[in-house]
């Protein structure tokens, strides 16, 4: 997995739903075990479904173990105009120099910041943009197969 930026709120969040899971761990065992006394496992629905909510809530835990690994936490980039993760990007789609988007390049599990969306450097628009600076025109493939230009317009570190 490479780094990933997020802010300390981000950071915080995550950590807090790990602390839980992880808390919550003995307790879906118990519940398994409960179930398992039931009889026979063939047929117990409960057994079953208490198995599938521990395996996501396995996968959940591994993922935010990863991503705590990688994670740059709330480290501003140099503030050079060169998009990279934790700048705040501002596009204008071709064609349309009035139509601009404005958001943050950052994990996914950032979530929005008010108004400001945030776009995975992995997106096809976050990896178009990668290392751009304002004037550059970059394109990448939408899902109905076509090519999006976007003008860069700006970008700058994200404060908060």
């Amino acid at each position: 997995m490479t780094e990933v930026w997020l802010t300390q709120e981000a950071h915080d969040r995550l950590k807090a739903e790990l602390d839980a899971l992880v808390a919550e761990r003995p307790v879906i065992a118990a519940e398994i075990n409960e179930r398992r006394e039931e009889g026979d496992l063939k047929e117990n629905g409960g057994y079953h479904a208490a198995r599938d909510e521990q395996a996501k809530q396995e996968q959940r835990i591994r993922q935010l173990q990863e991503l705590m690994r990688s994670a740059q936490v709330g480290v501003a980039p140099a503030d050079n105009g060169i998009v990279e993760p934790g700048m705040v990007v501002t596009v204008a789609y071709d064609g349309d120099e009035d139509d601009t988007e404005t958001f943050l390049v950052g994990s996914r599990e950032e979530g929005a910041h008010g108004d400001l969306q945030v776009y995975s450097p992995q997106s096809p628009l976050g990896s178009a943009i990668l290392g751009g600076s304002a004037g550059e025109t970059r394109e990448y493939l939408l899902p109905n197969g076509n090519m999006q230009k976007v003008v860069i317009v700006q970008a700058k570190p994200y404060t908060g």
